[in-house]
């Protein structure tokens, strides 16, 4: 497994590097998506079984940032997907300037989806545009449905809130519609997908919204 270690850009402009990216992305036919989430909220597991359920009709990637190890890399290697792992050199982020070199020396000519699964938290991520053209959140009802409320920026720049182990409902104190309300309260067009990637409910819909997104990047 290929491991590179990056360092945050020293370029003057972090949104010119994402436009460029973008703009490098949609020449090449290939949607980025960066998925922000706090540790353990299922981010692997989820692309595990998004691969899975998609990987014969999309040729995907992933671009795995961590501060440290390659094991999720080698998780989504093993399934066929394109991967390679990155370090942030102790950054709790991925700029843009960081992800188009992650991409570059993955290589990801012919792929139609690119995950960036970026480093874990709620904070940093959201304050860096990198280049993707879908921004998703991860949220586990483990975490609580209060997040919204501690961090708004994070909502406010997703497109997309992914609820994530559901079947894990019965077992704790989550409110789902309290959280819809308190997302869409900063972020009217934010769309939500409750999700269990262990039992496959709620799956369909988010892989459908994938599907439907790499072809309008396409079509654009």
């Amino acid at each position: 497994m290929k491991v590179i270690e990056l360092h945050e850009s020293v370029t003057a402009s972090n949104d010119r590097d994402a436009e460029a990216l973008r703009s490098e992305m949609r020449e090449n036919g290939t949607l980025l998506v960066n998925l922000m989430s706090s540790p353990g909220s299922g981010k692997t597991t989820l692309l595990d079984r998004t691969i899975r359920d998609i990987g014969t009709i999309l040729r995907t990637a992933v671009l795995e940032a961590d501060i440290d190890s390659d094991v999720d890399a080698k998780r989504i290697a093993a399934l066929g997907a394109r991967a390679i792992q990155v370090h942030t050199d102790g950054m709790c982020h991925m700029d843009a300037g960081m992800t188009a070199q992650g991409l570059h020396e993955m290589g990801y000519e012919g792929i139609d989806l690119a995950f960036l699964e970026n480093v874990g938290n709620l904070i940093c991520p959201a304050e860096y545009d990198t280049g993707a053209g879908k921004n998703v959140m991860i949220l586990s009802v483990t975490e609580g449905d209060d997040k919204p409320l501690k961090y708004p920026l994070m909502f406010q720049t997703s497109d997309v809130l992914v609820i994530s182990k559901i079947d894990a409902l019965p077992y704790f104190d989550f409110d789902m519609a309290a959280c819809a309300e308190r997302a869409r309260a900063l972020n009217p067009d934010i769309r939500i997908f409750p999700v269990s990637a262990k039992t496959g409910e709620g799956m369909e819909a988010w892989e459908g919204w994938l599907l439907d997104a790499v072809r309008a990047w396409k079509n654009t």
